[in-house]
């Protein structure tokens, strides 16, 4: 495949070549979607084994179909999670890409920079993705929430929707005349509130029972319903809370308390079953947004979406099973012996915080104890305490009053000295007290450093040389970010440098704490693999 140059005159082009001959030509609207797309077909290619014969362009290429010899301008390599992706998660990762600025220039530094592969990116960003179809609107157009008192024929399939054993019957051996014929009639029927009346008929005419029995669609519908209720909710508990168990409530004249004999209860239908009905249709929404004149194009439409509707609701309902579904051998310990790791998503938190950790370094000649105990050191010392304080009793305070004082001055004094001086007014803090440039450089390097954190950290343990590769590019990657740090404390002018450092020491912190553990695992793995390459076998 062939692409034309960023930064030419010729509008973004991509031209896809076919081994039996021919191409195709894709014009884009900007280079950033041209180059997402290029990334999805190199992983294509990738995938089916076709990589070899790929060839990305960086030399423009006329919109005439004139083209030249191109280079490749990156070496293909196939990953292991390397996955082939649908065209609608394609198109959502482009508009997620256009509407967010900051996930558009982490995406060209680290994707476009040959550090992290496409799969890598957005596989941090799982939540995103399916936040993102979860905020469309769901709504459908729906029917008028008034009852259908006056019948009349009507073509938005709202009585197909009420009465799904009618939509089966029209459909299948039904003319639109006969249909209107026996509607109405059994419409009349229901509404006398004989049901002896509208046995006798159905009897004669089965078409006609159609209309006037209770419908097994819904009954089916009802009875699935109920077997997909939790095992263990307790219903008999609830039974009798409803106003239709008391006395003085409810329709009197609905026809639920008339008496009939039970061969014809099938025929009788009474006024609140009618209402519950109408609710769950209007509740459900139309599935068919366009109006039809034809009835019977109302009702295929309406049997083709009904069945694509249950195909997905039972592919979905699959898909959340196996996610609630947890299996005891591939869970985690419970009992973690190291405490989970977080990296918070807004990086002002950790810049806001500092102004709680210049008391430490304003303290003068402030000793920092440090102590390591293991559990049995410090049951026995406080077992030693315990006791001493039974025998001698509080002769002396618990805390040293010079060491009260010091905490206290520096929770108070210190904090909101620093408030004033720094942020002019209580209500700003060390990072608005900075140039916007130098503000927003700290911002993005430390939403670089968490997105390189990600990646490094959820790669351990290296077992597969394809981890140890990607460790490698984004051990490289921030090896790079410690000179740009120091060029932003010697860009600031002298009276902001401490507060640039208050803010620069935690990502040293967190590069550190990653460097002294590839440094740690790497001696580990050497040390038991000898001289083999990269310590795999």
């Amino acid at each position: 495949y062939k692409n034309t140059k960023e930064g030419s005159n010729n509008p973004p082009l991509l031209n896809l070549s076919l081994e039996q001959g021919g191409s195709y030509i894709f014009e884009f609207e900007n280079f950033l979607d041209l180059q997402v797309c290029r990334e999805f077909v190199g992983s294509a290619l990738a995938k089916s084994g076709d990589a070899a014969k790929a060839k990305s362009g960086d030399t423009a290429k006329t919109k005439s179909g004139e083209a030249v010899k191109t280079t490749s301008d990156r070496s293909t390599v196939t990953y292991p999670d390397e996955q082939l992706i649908s065209s609608a998660e394609m198109e959502l990762r482009i508009k997620l890409l256009r509407e967010n600025s900051e996930l558009q220039n982490l995406h060209k530094k680290f994707v476009l920079g040959n550090i992290l592969t496409e799969s890598e990116f957005w596989a941090t960003r799982k939540k995103l993705l399916d936040g993102d179809s979860g905020t469309k609107s769901k709504q459908r157009v729906g029917f008028k929430s008034s009852m259908i008192l006056d019948i009349k024929p009507m073509t938005d399939g709202r009585i197909f929707a009420l009465k799904p054993a009618v939509h089966r019957a029209f459909l299948n051996h039904m003319t639109e005349k006969d249909f209107w014929t026996k509607y109405f009639r059994a419409e009349y029927l229901h509404s006398t509130k004989n049901a002896v009346a509208a046995a006798a008929e159905a009897a004669e005419d089965e078409e006609l029972a159609i209309f006037l029995k209770e419908d097994d669609i819904l009954a089916n519908a009802v009875r699935q319903k109920i077997r997909r209720v939790d095992p263990t909710l307790d219903m008999e508990a609830d039974q009798g809370d409803d106003y239709m168990h008391l006395p003085d409530h409810g329709i009197f004249r609905d026809g639920s308390k008339e008496i009939t004999d039970s061969q014809h209860e099938q025929f009788k239908r009474t006024f609140l079953q009618d209402l519950n009905r109408q609710g769950e249709v209007v509740l459900e929404g139309r599935t068919i947004d366009v109006e039809l004149e034809d009835p019977r194009t109302v009702a295929e439409a309406l049997a083709q979406s009904r069945q694509e509707s249950d195909e997905n609701a039972k592919q979905e309902r699959l898909d959340r099973i196996s996610r609630m579904t947890e299996m005891e051998d591939l869970q985690a310990p419970h009992d973690h012996p190291f405490a989970p790791l977080c990296i918070k998503v807004d990086p002002r938190d950790y810049f806001d915080s500092q102004q709680l950790k210049t008391s430490d370094d304003t303290r003068a000649g402030s000793e920092q104890l440090r102590c390591s105990l293991s559990s049995e050191e410090a049951y026995g010392s406080l077992r030693g305490s315990i006791s001493e304080i039974k025998a001698m009793g509080l002769s002396d305070p618990v805390v040293r009053p010079e060491v009260a004082v010091m905490v206290l001055n520096g929770l108070t004094q210190n904090i909101s000295s620093t408030k004033f001086q720094l942020g002019k007014n209580a209500q700003e803090g060390i990072l608005n007290s900075l140039p916007n440039t130098t503000k927003e450089e700290l911002l993005h390097h430390w939403i670089s450093i968490q997105e390189l954190l990600r990646h490094f950290w959820s790669s351990y343990p290296i077992t597969t040389s394809y981890l140890y590769a990607k460790v490698s590019r984004v051990k490289d990657a921030m090896s790079k970010i410690y000179p740009q740090l120091e060029e932003i404390k010697e860009s600031v002018p002298s009276d902001l440098r401490q507060q640039v450092f208050l803010l620069v020491r935690p990502m040293h912190q967190a590069l550190d704490a990653a460097f002294q553990h590839y440094e740690s695992d790497l001696q580990k793995r050497s040390a038991k693999s000898g001289d083999k390459p990269n310590g795999y076998v």
